[in-house]
């Protein structure tokens, strides 16, 4: 990554978690830039984990406001794999997986795209539930939306 090129940096943790598998899920991100921070969470009352990792990702890229120099941190090996080794051949393949199926959770990765296509990103994959600070707290704040999703309105904002 270009330390030097004007835009500015921005620390992306984001984590997903479901209560159930599908069941009611929740995404917690956070985005830091120098000394500003700012935490994002969400819920879908009927969804999987990984959908919930890829939406923690997509609502921190989606809340920048101009192009940027990002670190996303994440425990999800689904998402640094995919946007770093596989999503070049899905796309070649119209979106068949090595096995010639559909691939799963095509309209966020496609969404995930967008939002990543103005910023330098590098995917940064981490051990979960292993004390590291953002990452527990991505959780903490992905399990407090599953909660309020459970008591709110469908439409899952939490």
């Amino acid at each position: 990554m270009k330390k030097h090129d004007g835009k500015p940096f921005v620390e992306i943790y984001a984590d997903g978690a479901c209560s159930g598998n599908p069941g009611a899920g929740g995404f917690g991100a956070i985005l830091r830039s120098g000394e500003k921070c700012r935490e994002l969470s969400g819920c879908e009352k009927v969804t999987t984990n990984n959908r919930m990792e890829m939406m923690g990702v997509i609502a921190a890229l989606e809340a920048l406001k101009k192009p940027c120099r990002v670190r996303v941190t994440t425990d999800s090996n689904y998402i640094v794999k995919g946007m770093t080794e596989w999503i070049g051949g899905w796309i070649k393949n119209n979106w068949k997986n090595s096995q010639k199926k559909e691939v799963l959770n095509r309209d966020l990765w496609e969404r995930l795209l967008d939002a990543a296509k103005d910023h330098e990103i590098d995917w940064e994959w981490i051990k979960g539930h292993n004390g590291h600070y953002e990452n527990e707290r991505c959780d903490l704040l992905a399990r407090e939306a599953i909660k309020k999703c459970g008591k709110g309105p469908a439409d899952g904002k939490a």
